[in-house]
């Protein structure tokens, strides 16, 4: 069943947002008089064609293979093009006209990612998180920067935090520059203070920017729902597979210490590397004791014990304590207005932490491939519609942020191509475009097997 879902949320995203992007390209290319031959969502041979009424007579393909697609507009490149169709050939339009048509397609995803939020915000409104710590780790980095237990983040840097994603953000920057983040708290007295994290090693902080890595190297963590200690899957070839614990295995105690919550055991764990450690487990009604050795794992700077298993998510109404959110209910323009600054600030965030990953201060593990995209469109689906508009959001900005990167084969690449062109007042050669798209459809390949290598590797360490 999970399968399915993962099936029908992958296949359903792309689609929608293939078919976004290339709307906008389409539409523009229209509107401007360019001749369109063909809008296909796919790749491949066409499982479903037909073809338009209009004089162009446009073909409208979905084709086999659901990860892009295409405009194909009529191209003097491509092959022999009737005199009386050259006007409107791509190569002898105006370039503002082409480059109108390139940037479309980025375009439509960004107001794709805006309409939905609006619509999103409108009906919904927004609900906001306190950034209230829960807990933290004797010795680590926070403790040592004075972060307590109850205190709520104001801001970091001067940059208000009002959500726990909004203090990730604020982190993920201050870690990929200098490593100094100054976080004004209130504590549980009510007074008010500010706290210095300081990460001076590089490495060290290169080191939390890998995905989940964060919170758990700096040594404190946010109020989290209460999952039950059971095992909901069990990576291949750790510690606990080793041991034969299964997934469904309840855990009662581990070394006769009572386990209440999913966060007690992970405490446990992590505290005890290398270790060999009794668990009394529950399994289909019997109790029973594993002995389980713990692996050893350097977390920025901290060893920590792992046995490679993952929760029971499934299914699990999270309820968030009264005193930890607030909701703001937003009509139409102050909707509008949100979700345009929202967009705007995930975008902004995109750019900044790119640029910092090609610097290398930002891990290049945080690029995710069709496995990663494929197991949260599944994961969203079965959570329902608002997390599954939240995440066709996420990825329509990213697919708009990746196409205007300035690489031979996507839109940006072609923009730049042709302000070559506008600016030495001839086209390029055959031969230079040529050589263009092959650079760029390696730089493509190079990004997608990093995409898939981090899917792969997220998928076995795991724990």
């Amino acid at each position: 069943m999970d399968l399915f879902w993962i099936i029908v949320g992958f296949i359903t995203a792309v689609s929608l947002l293939v078919t976004v992007h290339e709307f906008g390209h389409f539409w523009v290319a229209r509107k401007l008089g360019f001749k369109v031959l063909r809008f296909s969502v796919g790749f491949g041979k066409p499982l479903f064609k037909i073809v338009g009424r209009d004089p162009d007579r446009t073909e409208y393909v979905i084709a086999y293979i659901p990860l892009g697609g295409y405009v194909r507009m009529l191209d003097e490149r491509d092959g022999t093009v009737p005199v009386a169709d050259l006007p409107r050939a791509f190569g002898r339009r105006p370039h503002w006209q082409r480059i109108a048509v390139l940037l479309a397609g980025p375009a439509a995803n960004i107001l794709f990612a805006v309409i939905v939020l609006w619509g999103m915000y409108w009906s919904e409104g927004v609900d906001i998180v306190r950034p209230v710590v829960e807990q933290v780790s004797v010795s680590s980095p926070a403790a040592q920067a004075g972060l307590r237990p109850q205190d709520e983040i104001l801001s970091i840097d001067g940059t208000r935090t009002p959500d726990k994603g909004d203090v990730l953000l604020g982190l993920l920057d201050a870690m990929s520059d200098d490593g100094e983040a100054v976080f004004h708290v209130r504590g549980r007295d009510g007074r008010e203070r500010n706290v210095t994290l300081a990460i001076p090693d590089p490495d060290l902080r290169l080191q939390l920017t890998e995905p989940d890595v964060m919170f758990l190297g700096l040594g404190f963590h946010f109020w989290q729902p209460r999952l039950p200690a059971a095992i909901g899957g069990v990576i291949p070839e750790g510690a606990a597979a080793n041991a034969g614990l299964q997934a469904g295995d309840e855990i009662v105690a581990i070394d006769d210490s009572p386990i209440r919550s999913w966060d007690e055991f992970t405490d446990y764990v992590n505290a005890r590397p290398a270790q060999t450690l009794i668990f009394t487990i529950r399994r289909d009604g019997n109790t029973l004791q594993k002995p389980v050795v713990t692996s050893r794992d350097t977390v920025v700077g901290r060893t920590i014990g792992r046995i490679r298993v993952e929760p029971v998510t499934s299914g699990q109404q999270v309820e968030i304590p009264e005193e930890l959110r607030s909701h703001m209910d937003l009509g139409p323009m102050a909707a509008l207005n949100y979700s345009v600054f929202k967009s705007w600030q995930m975008t902004v965030a995109q750019g900044k932490f790119f640029v910092r990953m090609l610097q290398k201060k930002v891990s290049s593990k945080n690029v995710s491939g069709i496995l990663s995209i494929a197991k949260y469109s599944g994961d969203a689906v079965r959570a329902g519609p608002f997390s599954f508009l939240m995440l066709l959001v996420l990825l329509s900005l990213s697919l708009g942020f990746l196409n205007l990167l300035p690489i031979p084969i996507l839109d940006g690449g072609n923009i730049v191509f042709q302000l070559i062109e506008w600016a030495k007042g001839a086209p390029l050669s055959d031969r230079t475009y040529f050589v263009g798209q092959q650079a760029g459809l390696l730089l493509l390949v190079l990004l997608m097997g990093l995409a898939l290598f981090n899917d792969l590797s997220g998928m076995l360490a795991r724990s």
